[in-house]
């Protein structure tokens, strides 16, 4: 049988209609959201007049857990953050110092073949042939493009001085205004406190230590965009100055290829 309700009568059938005064009747159930296993159902607070004091106790608790572990994930979470940017600066270092001793080796590359050259003059001096004044050699190290690959050495003394000024004083202001900010400027807790407890005074500490670490990272993203930009200037004058040491490994190699 279907039921209707319909203006305060209750009908069952189509042949006896029954009349109840349902107005004065008001029905607000509460509704409970259930959980997965092991986890505590969730009142609807959108009422709060209609619930009891333990139900509000029972609710402050529930949330005031979950917050808390919250907090703690979200430390672990900033914790592990941390780690890995350290490793990602330790492994940028390192990268640096082989990017250096790379570069290191094509200027000492630069230096073997000036040496090869002027050995290769000297020989074609002693197998009397005409050298012209004018040696290639020489052409080649007054090349622009040499120039700017090598310069005269107050090019790269300012270029590792400019990086070492920027790496060792915009991050280190940047640090130091983020450790000490979120600090001084708060004043105050994170949270709004309910239950006053243990349980709130972690949740405060560990969004402070959050804050902190959130800090550290904004520094290491600083320092890691700018070593990312030095070494990539690195690698650009190894390029320059691999294709230049190749053009006179080939040039030195056709001048020993006549002399033979």
């Amino acid at each position: 049988m279907g039921f209707l309700r319909l203006w305060g009568v209750l009908i069952i059938s189509n042949k006896y209609p029954v009349e109840y005064d349902l107005s004065p009747l008001t029905i607000r159930p509460q509704s409970v959201e259930l959980s997965a296993a092991g986890k505590s159902a969730k009142i609807d607070t959108s009422k709060m007049e209609d619930m009891s004091v333990e139900e509000i106790t029972m609710r402050a608790n529930q949330v005031t857990d979950e917050s808390l572990e919250s907090t703690r994930r979200m430390l672990q979470m900033a914790e592990e953050s941390k780690e890995t940017g350290t490793k990602t600066m330790e492994m940028l270092d390192q990268q640096g110092e082989q990017l250096k001793r790379v570069e290191q080796g094509m200027d000492q590359i630069n230096k073997d073949m000036k040496a090869a050259e002027k050995n290769l003059t000297d020989l074609s001096k002693c197998c009397g042939l005409c050298v012209c004044p004018c040696d290639r050699v020489r052409s080649i190290e007054n090349d622009g493009r040499y120039k700017r690959t090598w310069g005269t050495g107050s090019d790269n003394a300012s270029i590792e001085g400019g990086e070492g000024g920027v790496v060792s004083s915009q991050p280190t202001g940047a640090r130091n205004g983020q450790a000490a900010g979120p600090v001084s400027s708060s004043g105050g807790p994170y949270i709004k406190r309910i239950t006053n407890d243990a349980r709130e005074d972690e949740m405060e500490e560990n969004l402070d230590q959050v804050g902190s670490i959130i800090g550290n990272l904004k520094s290491m993203a600083l320092d890691m965009g700018n070593e990312i930009d030095k070494q990539n200037k690195t690698v650009d004058r190894i390029i320059d100055k691999a294709d230049m040491n190749k053009a006179r490994i080939d040039e030195a190699n056709q001048r020993a290829n006549k002399l033979l």
